[in-house]
This record gives C-alpha cells, structure tokens and sequence, in this order.
C-alpha cells in the first residue's frame, strides 16, 4: 500500500472513531454520518448471519440492517471504541433481532412443530442444527457463569469478527481468544446434545 493509501486508510478509520465516540456520547447526527459509512460492513455482517440461519428464515439482509439500525438508533449511550467494536454491538443486535424474529415464528406455528434452526458453523456433533433459540438459551446459561466465553461465541458465530477483532474488542490476546472459543464450543456440545435435554 502507498505512503498516502495507509494515511487514507488511518484517516478514514480515525473519522469512523470519532463518529462512533460522538454517537455513543449522544450525538445523533454522528449516526446519521456514520450510518452510509458502515452499512457495508452491517451488510456483510447480516449476510453472514443470515448464511447460518436455516431455509426456513424470511429476513432478507437489509431488513435485518434496518431493523437492527432502528434498534441501533434508540439506544441512548452507547460505549463504542472503534470499528470492530461497533461491529460487535450490531452483531448483537442482530442476533437479538433473530432470536426476536424466531420466537414469534415459533409462537405463530407453534401447531405445526415448526423449528427454526441455526446453521453456526461449530462442530457441535448433532445430527440437526440446533434451534436457534436453544442456542440463545444456551449462551445465556453459559453467560450465567462465564460472560467473557458467551462473548466470545457471539462475536465468532453471530458476528462473524476475527479472532484479531474478538480480542480487541474484548481486551484479550488472540490465543486466549482460541481457547475460550474451543471451551465455549465444548460445553455448548454437552449442553446442545440430545442426552442433556
């Protein structure tokens, strides 16, 4: 990259932090500036995201971005330090969007049987995906006793950060985030599997 590409880049990274700080201290048009800068990256986050939901999902992308921007918008502080931080906090919202979204699927054929299934990408040795409200549940169990391993998993799975990401975000090294991830996994397998229901 050219001496003057990086310093665009640094430059452009620098405006998005300073956008991200003004909006989290109250700032709401910083949102509004910050919004055509980033809906690339919320895109390609709920494509992501959308990718490991099953078939029977009807969210498209952008109405997971929009109704995850609105959620967005109503928050009123929000602490957010830099790109993939802000990225995190959307992951979650959209996650919560998901889990939202599935429970009233379920709640609306719940007659039927119907199941709304997760495809994560982890090894989780089943013979289905999990329901991706068991897997909600589940993370909020694990939340329960081991926050920063919940974290982990979400910004993996439902945010699709890299392990770089996860452990800026969460102030770790990249090796701690591998071993929290390959815990976190090994005990949503035992809580996942059909001998623990």
């Amino acid at each position: 990259m050219s001496g003057s590409g990086a310093s665009d880049v640094l430059r452009d990274a620098s405006h998005v932090t300073r956008l991200l700080i003004d909006w989290g201290n109250g700032d709401r048009s910083a949102l509004e500036q910050l919004t055509p800068i980033i809906y690339d990256d919320l895109i390609r986050l709920a494509r992501a995201r959308l990718n490991r939901e099953s078939r029977d999902c009807t969210l498209q992308p952008t109405a997971l971005v929009h109704e995850s921007y609105l959620r967005l918008t109503d928050q009123t502080r929000l602490q957010v330090n830099d790109r993939a931080h802000f990225l995190a906090v959307a992951a979650s919202v959209m996650r919560r969007v998901l889990i939202d979204h599935a429970r009233k699927r379920k709640a609306h054929k719940r007659g039927a049987g119907a199941r709304v299934t997760l495809q994560t990408g982890m090894d989780l040795a089943q013979e289905r995906p999990p329901d991706v409200v068991e897997l909600d549940d589940a993370l909020r169990k694990l939340a329960e006793f081991d926050h920063r391993k919940s974290q982990v998993i979400e910004l993996k799975f439902f945010g699709g950060l890299t392990a770089e990401d996860i452990g800026r975000v969460l102030g770790i090294s990249v090796g701690t985030v591998g071993r929290e991830l390959r815990m976190a996994q090994a005990w949503l397998r035992r809580e996942l599997s059909p001998e623990s229901a």
